[in-house]
């Protein structure tokens, strides 16, 4: 019977350790979190995500990335859906998704008993090697009855990295297409600056010519000169500018090699015919919004590790040690009698010092910070998605202004010079000007075509998150050196 009593001693710790013991398959399954992940994203802006593990993994994507964009021209759909697939920083967001995971596991999972083992009185002659055996076996009480409040602070954590993973996905997509409209728009402020050149080089031409003959005097001849000059500045610096814009699209895909030979369109699409209006934009905006959401995620977390310091406040580290002492003692008649001792041990601080208020203001304050920064991240989000929405529409109204007012009578005028010199009206030098003044007005309805594009992916940000703040700066407007009208 001692030995069974024993028995129980020493397994008791054990017992008392493995009590909610069981850990969920969520955070133990290797793609943990990510479906999760995966299914918000696309819910958002419909586009597929993926998370390489294996290098047979990131060998599938790489062949599926070259075939969406090696040598091919690649629309905003596809860049978004590439840089999802191929961006590795991305990845290893995704990869944070796992690591909160593991984080939720280990908290599940029972702290380790410590087992302890004594020889007492080695050498003895009389008892053959030893006197005594003892046996200890170490369990942490405070772990076992806290895991439960641990668990579900790990969990809130474990959803806060999925969301945050979802909000990074957002953002990799909205910067992508911000920077897709950037280069294309860089590319088709070439085309103009181009059609501008060639026409300045005939005006350039023609004064050279009337010079030889003085039928223009030098001044004439230089302003011709200096304009054309000015010109060929500005499609350089286009050139550049359409050259960065592809390579901030290209960085963002994360695409090398022979991957960066792709193409993008010569120009935008056309403006719609119409842009309809979203009803209670700011409701809309608060009920998607992800980093709205991390936010109250990150004010839940703050709320069970305030319940979980109040817990422990007091008694900070609790420990139970159970075993057994097996002692040997020689009689005189040569017998050696075996007597076991069963012990149990309790072990705690004595809070005489540290009270714990500390620990407990720190924990009052910190879940002050998070509601404050949750009650400011709503108002943000409301303002970003008011300010989104009167930009798009205002975009859009510009846009359509320059499109249908500015260039037809630029247009009208270039007509009508051109009826006035074929009548010997309009010397050439005046009909070159009505030709650039047309060219620039296109161009700056090319720019309002884009500033209207970009304000439509704000818009989406506004209201879904990952808001990418790209404005217009991947790719500067340009205007032609005659005083032409700039687009900012």
């Amino acid at each position: 019977m001692p030995i069974l009593k024993t028995k129980l001693i020493v397994s008791f710790p054990l017992l008392l350790g493995a009590c909610s013991a069981v850990i969920p398959s969520a955070y133990t399954d290797q793609n943990a979190g990510f479906a999760n992940v995966s299914s918000e994203t696309a819910n958002a802006i419909g586009a597929r995500t993926a998370f390489a593990q294996t290098q047979a993994q990131n060998q599938a994507l790489a062949r599926e990335v070259h075939g969406m964009v090696h040598q091919k021209t690649i629309s905003a759909d596809t860049a978004v859906q590439v840089a999802l697939l191929n961006n590795k920083g991305l990845q290893a967001s995704y990869a944070n998704v796992g690591l909160s995971a593991t984080e939720a596991w280990q908290q599940a999972t029972p702290e380790n008993p410590v087992v302890s083992i004594g020889l007492l009185g080695i050498g003895a002659p009389e008892l053959g090697a030893y006197r005594a055996i003892e046996g200890l076996v170490r369990s942490n009480i405070l772990d076992a009855t806290t895991r439960t409040q641990r668990m579900a602070l790990a969990d809130a954590g474990f959803r806060q990295a999925q969301l945050a993973a979802v909000n990074d996905s957002l953002a990799l997509a909205s910067q992508t297409r911000m920077a897709w409209i950037n280069a294309v728009s860089a590319f088709e402020t070439v085309g103009y600056l181009r059609r501008a050149k060639q026409t300045s080089d005939a005006g350039s031409e023609l004064a050279r010519r009337l010079g030889e003959t003085g039928a223009l005097n030098l001044a004439g001849q230089a302003r011709e000169q200096a304009f054309n000059a000015e010109l060929a500045g500005q499609l350089a610096q286009a050139r550049l500018n359409a050259t960065r814009a592809k390579e901030d699209l290209t960085r963002l895909m994360g695409l090398w090699g022979t991957e960066v030979d792709y193409f993008v369109p010569d120009a935008l699409p056309a403006l719609p015919r119409s842009v309809g209006g979203i009803s209670n934009i700011e409701a809309t905006a608060l009920a998607n919004r992800v980093d709205l959401r991390i936010a109250k995620l990150g004010l839940e977390a703050q709320a069970r590790a305030f319940d979980l310091t109040d817990q422990t406040r007091i008694v900070s580290d609790l420990e139970i040690v159970a075993g057994a002492e097996l002692e040997r003692e020689a009689h005189e008649d040569g017998d050696i009698e075996t007597v076991i001792t069963p012990q149990v041990e309790l072990e705690f601080a004595i809070p005489i010092f540290d009270s714990g208020e500390a620990r407990m203001r720190r924990a009052e304050l910190m879940y002050l910070q998070a509601a404050n920064v949750l009650a400011e991240k709503a108002v943000d989000v409301r303002s970003e998605a008011r300010g989104a929405e009167a930009t798009y529409h205002a975009s859009y109204d510009i846009a359509r202004h320059y499109r249908d007012v500015l260039v037809p009578l630029r247009t009208t005028v270039e007509e009508e010079g051109l009826l006035s010199y074929n009548g010997m009206i309009t010397n050439t030098f005046e009909l070159l000007a009505d030709v650039r003044e047309k060219l620039s007005a296109e161009l700056t309805a090319s720019n309002a075509k884009r500033d209207f594009y970009l304000a439509q992916a704000d818009l989406t940000a506004a209201i879904y998150g990952g808001a990418g703040g790209g404005g217009g700066g991947g790719a500067e407007g340009a205007s032609l050196a005659a005083g032409g009208d700039s687009p900012h």
